[in-house]
């Protein structure tokens, strides 16, 4: 394929509107997704600085709040990475159907 063909095709799949779906859907995933990670995060060590008394109560033995909230970062990044996996899914399939309208279309040209 030529680079003219190519520039080309992507223009054509730049300018759908399936395209700019999936890119503002993968925007809006990695942007909430972030935010939240971040917020989370931070969230252990405002606590700590500001609120020591309610993070050092003890929960089970000599385990405190703070333990198992930073225990619980752990479990957070999973749940994060796996509701990638299920979306990335998603745009996989839109990335197939974007490419097959692309490959239709310059074969009807």
């Amino acid at each position: 394929m030529s680079e003219q063909a190519a520039n080309k095709d992507w223009d054509r799949i730049a300018q759908s509107a399936d395209y700019r779906r999936m890119m503002a859907a993968k925007r809006k995933f990695v942007i909430t997704a972030t935010l939240f990670f971040l917020v989370y995060y931070f969230t252990l060590p405002v606590m700590v600085g500001y609120w020591p008394e309610v993070m050092k109560r003890e929960v089970i033995g000599v385990v405190n709040v703070a333990y198992l909230f930073a225990f619980s970062q752990f479990f957070m990044t999973w749940i994060l990475a796996y509701l990638y996996m299920r979306i990335a899914r998603r745009f996989d399939l839109m990335t197939e159907k974007i490419l097959a309208d692309t490959l239709a279309a310059r074969e009807a040209d």
